[in-house]
């Protein structure tokens, strides 16, 4: 996931992280065996993988360009004999699409950051070796891609329509939008920007929850509308972000972005309010996983890498480091995180099914449509 981040954090909390880390890993290092051995506890219905190697050495975990760990959380991992290189590859779906071909000769050893989108394209074309990691939460088995154990669910949030607030109040004219319909009305022309769904996660995600809201015979035509509107795509989240939206880029010319529901928690003014809002009306529910690449070198450490990300310390960061939810619906959210970012009770449901069996036609005939 991808919003403005946060730079504050707690000192207690990454004490707390980097212990706790280093003595969850070095314990599975010390004694020769990978952190899901068969004594642990493992989420019903799956099955721990072993290792006859310890879960050691150097691991490289390839992630979006907008997931990093931190400082802390490299240290703990090397604290415990994990020597851990993050290469941010692109966007969600040119990070897909470079696990895909590269599969025969990886180019690291752990993924994180593939979709719900995304998923069942890199799982169809034998990206990962299958892991059914013990650390996952029983309450996060139902985000699980169904039907085998090849990702691992690490965090959930919404792709919503953004709005900079501030512009809308400068402009009373122009009322705020709420739906997906709204976007294509003439008030609103030149003013929405979007991404590619062939390179961007939340790009796909929202052209899937148009498909579902404007059926498979009127997408297009959505689309069309919102082209004839002035419409722009940008390639990545990061640049319609930060290149185009007036809420956050310097020279923005677009109030209106797609985004997330959680990014105005990142918005925030001195007094504790948002400069920006999301529009629940438009919102589609994104989990992103992380996966063992087949062929990995270091293995036993890429099942580490997992475990760790599933920690409840770290699942406490990630408001924070990836600006989504955790998994793990007992840790603790950022006071802002609550107040400014909360999902939406209702968003448009995406059949992840239709998305795999579709996905590929989808998004050829709306590159012929909009980009064409």
């Amino acid at each position: 996931m991808q919003t403005t981040p946060s730079t504050a954090r707690g000192t207690a909390r990454l004490a707390a992280l980097a212990l706790a880390s280093a003595t969850l890993l070095a314990a599975c290092a010390s004694d020769g065996s990978s952190p899901t051995s068969p004594t642990s506890t493992t989420t019903p219905g799956a099955t721990a993988q072993t290792s006859d190697a310890p879960a050691a050495g150097p691991v490289t975990l390839l992630t979006h360009d907008s997931y990093e760990l931190t400082d802390d959380q490299l240290a703990a991992l090397a604290d415990a004999g994990l020597e851990v290189k993050v290469v941010q590859v692109g966007d969600g779906g040119t990070l897909v699409n470079q696990l895909i071909l590269t599969k025969d000769a990886p180019l690291g050893d752990v993924v994180f950051g593939v979709d719900n989108t995304f998923a069942s394209r890199a799982i169809d074309a034998g990206v990962f070796e299958d892991y059914a990691s013990p650390a996952l939460p029983a309450a996060a088995a139902a985000l699980k891609v169904a039907g085998g154990d090849a990702v691992t669910p690490i965090d959930q949030g919404d792709v919503c329509v953004n709005v900079d607030s501030v512009w809308f109040e400068q402009h009373p004219d122009v009322p705020v939008p709420a739906t997906l319909d709204d976007l294509a009305k003439p008030a609103y022309k030149d003013l929405v920007v979007l991404t590619n769904p062939a390179t961007s996660t939340p790009g796909l995600s929202f052209l899937a929850g148009t498909v579902t809201q404007f059926g498979a015979d009127g997408y297009l035509d959505y689309w069309t509308r919102l082209v004839d509107n002035g419409v722009r795509i940008a390639e990545s989240w990061s640049d319609a972000y930060y290149a185009d939206f007036t809420g956050a880029a310097e020279n923005g010319t677009r109030p209106i972005v797609l985004s997330y529901s959680s990014s105005p928690a990142y918005t925030l003014t001195d007094d504790g309010g948002t400069t920006t809002a999301s529009l629940p009306a438009t919102c589609t529910r994104q989990v992103e996983y992380a996966g063992v690449l087949a062929g990995a070198a270091n293995p036993a450490g890429a099942r580490a890498v997992v475990d760790f990300l599933l920690s409840p310390e770290v699942q406490a960061t990630l408001p924070d480091t990836a600006y989504m939810y955790p998994v793990d619906p007992e840790v603790p959210l950022p006071d802002a995180f609550v107040e400014h970012g909360a999902l939406a009770d209702a968003p448009i449901a995406v059949d992840p099914v239709v998305v795999a069996r579709d996905r590929d036609t989808w998004i050829a005939d709306w590159t012929d449509t909009v980009l064409g």
